[in-house]
């Protein structure tokens, strides 16, 4: 099976560079050089991975991942040149599932895909006929959606996949290394930063007061956990 990946990039060097090695490791390649034509193409044809710029003509990579969101939830990648934290943050913000940097490794981009495709194809082979249940939380585990008091939470996948391993068992602490394991399998990026970025984004999603979390709990130098809400006493 060949997977589908594309390639949102207004730089036509780089797609070339890009399309070169995807097709080299058996991928089909689909192109688009603006949010626009980028946001069509998810659309209409069955993309697995989408690799993006943030830099783009008409619709930037920001705007395409927000609209991207609202119809799927297949992995999406930044690739671009702004390389500051607040940019990494606000990506992963939006719902991009991994940030690399230019100038990059073409096989390092390779990996990525590769460990993002492993869980999100294993999400979708091991779906789970239940429910988990926590507080006013909700997590139907055959469609992979949460709901807090009946109504759907806009989280990521990458999200639901922390949010379910936590859930799974209610306060047991996890460090960031496991929580990362359960994204992508064994393989799992060592900037801690990130994992406190999504954290704090499932946080802003199913806490009634982010700044006061009654859900998820950090345990300090060691990671965080999940407890039920009706039972914690802070």
């Amino acid at each position: 099976m060949k997977y589908n990946i594309l390639i949102a990039e207004d730089d036509a060097d780089i797609v070339e560079l890009l399309a070169l090695y995807l097709d080299s490791a058996d991928y089909r390649v689909f192109t688009a050089y603006d949010g626009i034509e980028a946001l069509d193409i998810i659309k209409h044809e069955d993309i697995d991975v989408a690799l993006v710029d943030i830099m783009m003509p008409r619709m930037n990579g920001y705007e395409f991942i927000k609209e991207a969101r609202l119809i799927s939830d297949i992995p999406m990648m930044i690739i671009s040149a702004r390389n500051q934290d607040v940019d990494k943050i606000m990506g992963l913000n939006i719902g991009a599932d991994a940030y690399i940097s230019k100038p990059f490794n073409p096989l390092e981009v390779i990996a990525y895909i590769k460990a993002l495709l492993r869980r999100y194809s294993t999400h979708r082979l091991t779906k789970e006929k239940e429910v988990l249940k926590l507080g006013e939380l909700e997590l139907d585990m055959e469609k992979f959606i949460l709901r807090k008091n009946g109504l759907v939470l806009p989280l990521t996948l990458t999200e639901l996949k922390i949010v379910a391993k936590m859930m799974k068992t209610p306060e047991r602490v996890y460090t960031k290394a496991q929580l990362y394991e359960c994204i992508n399998g064994e393989w799992y990026e060592s900037d801690d930063n990130t994992m406190m970025v999504h954290i704090s984004n499932i946080r802003s999603k199913i806490e009634d007061d982010p700044a006061q979390p009654q859900y998820i709990k950090t345990v300090r130098g060691l990671g965080y956990k999940i407890e039920n809400k009706k039972k914690s006493k802070y």
